[in-house]
């Protein structure tokens, strides 16, 4: 029985490997299928904004005994009350019912009485807060514009760092694919998006950041290695540097979702709608589709970006004429001289073949390394 560790080992390696960068089309085909399920429920059904977005009275009706029904009976108290408009209610912990309505700060009171009434509470056990829209609105223009901030300088350091541009839309996209698709699944299932929610989708931007920056530092250690020994294709490069972080993003994909996945748990069972489980509930599903998007969108699409370089096909073109060798190590110019045209103390002869596309040509098994015209050996006397 193989085991994990043996498994991430052989992909390390590259014994075993997985096609990530020939099955691009795959990979974006399935990115296309759910960005467009995410436009969909974002442009047809609509976010579901917290009342802190839209302005409205929110009451918290506590020692309820039973949590049947109790969204008929807060639809009931607030109709009794004369408060019209759509009434949202939900289980906040084990024995408090939370209701929103529109703004009632004339029938606050009234509200109060009859939803004691209909839970069967005394009033003093029911609150009242009138929440305006203009502060969910200040907080969604903050979080836009530090949006745009973190975009600008996430492209500028990753452009600098990698020292190519390519890599920082590469890693741009994926930024956007995670943000688009994290946002479309809470439209998509009307979860609710609170201020908790907006800072859980910067926080998951982050995250998915990092996660592309170390895939990127692998593709660039070993393309890099390509270059120089022209011992493999770009692609082929690139795809070997997936395989090997492949074990490490997915371990550290399960460690960050295992707590959240615990706080979503008790947050659903126990505490209900909250800070808490709203900002738990974005960082899952952030974490989960950031990771989806490091290992099948970034790296292959940076690979699509690069394929019609100059110095991208004439490597591509220089492996196809004499052969891929495995491996991305460097060639150990001591342990094989005939490759680089050395003699046997290691320098370089004076009949060493002429360098093809910036690499020196394959000499014959059978060529001569030394001088051609050497002195013959005088025979052996005979006594």
């Amino acid at each position: 029985m193989i085991s994990f560790s043996q498994v991430g080992n052989d992909l390390y390696t590259g014994k075993r490997s997985i096609e990530f960068i020939k099955r691009q089309k795959t990979w974006y085909a399935l990115s296309a299928v759910l960005l467009a399920l995410a436009l969909v429920g974002i442009f047809v059904r609509s976010l579901n904004f917290g009342i802190e977005f839209s302005g409205g009275s929110e009451f918290r009706v506590q020692g309820v005994t039973s949590s049947q029904a109790y969204e008929e009976k807060a639809q009931s108290a607030i109709a009794d009350a004369g408060i019209g408009g759509n009434v949202v209610s939900s289980i906040v912990g084990r024995d408090t019912v939370r209701v929103q309505s529109e703004a009632a700060s004339e029938r606050t009171d009234e509200a109060v009485t009859a939803l004691a009434r209909e839970f069967g509470v005394k009033p003093g056990a029911v609150s009242a807060s009138l929440i305006g829209p203009s502060w969910g609105q200040s907080v969604s223009q903050q979080a836009i514009r530090g949006l745009i901030v973190f975009l600008i300088l996430v492209t500028i350091v990753m452009a600098l760092y990698f020292r190519t541009w390519k890599m920082a839309v590469a890693g741009l996209v994926a930024l956007l694919h995670d943000l688009v698709i994290t946002v479309g699944i809470y439209a998509l299932f009307g979860f609710e998006i609170t201020p908790s929610s907006m800072i859980g989708f910067l926080t998951i931007l982050g995250y998915s950041l990092y996660d592309t920056v170390v895939v990127f530092d692998k593709v660039r250690e070993n393309t890099a290695e390509a270059f120089r020994t022209k011992r493999t294709t770009y692609s082929a490069a690139a795809n070997l540097a997936v395989n090997q972080t492949l074990v490490r993003s997915i371990n550290t994909t399960v460690v960050a979702l295992l707590p959240i996945a615990a706080v979503l748990f008790v947050g659903f069972t126990l505490l209900g709608p909250g800070t808490l489980l709203d900002l738990s509930l974005a960082l899952f599903i952030g974490i989960a589709v950031g990771a989806y998007s490091s290992i099948f969108i970034a790296t292959p699409l940076l690979a699509d970006l690069r394929r019609n370089e100059p110095a991208v096909r004439q490597l591509d073109k220089y492996v196809a004429r004499h052969g891929a060798r495995t491996g991305t190590q460097p060639v150990d110019d001591a342990a094989e001289p005939a490759a680089v045209g050395a003699d046997a103390t290691g320098a370089a002869s004076a009949s060493s073949p002429p360098a093809v596309d910036g690499a020196p040509r394959p000499v014959h098994k059978y060529a001569q390394a030394g001088p051609r015209n050497q002195p013959r050996r005088a025979p052996k006397s005979r006594r």
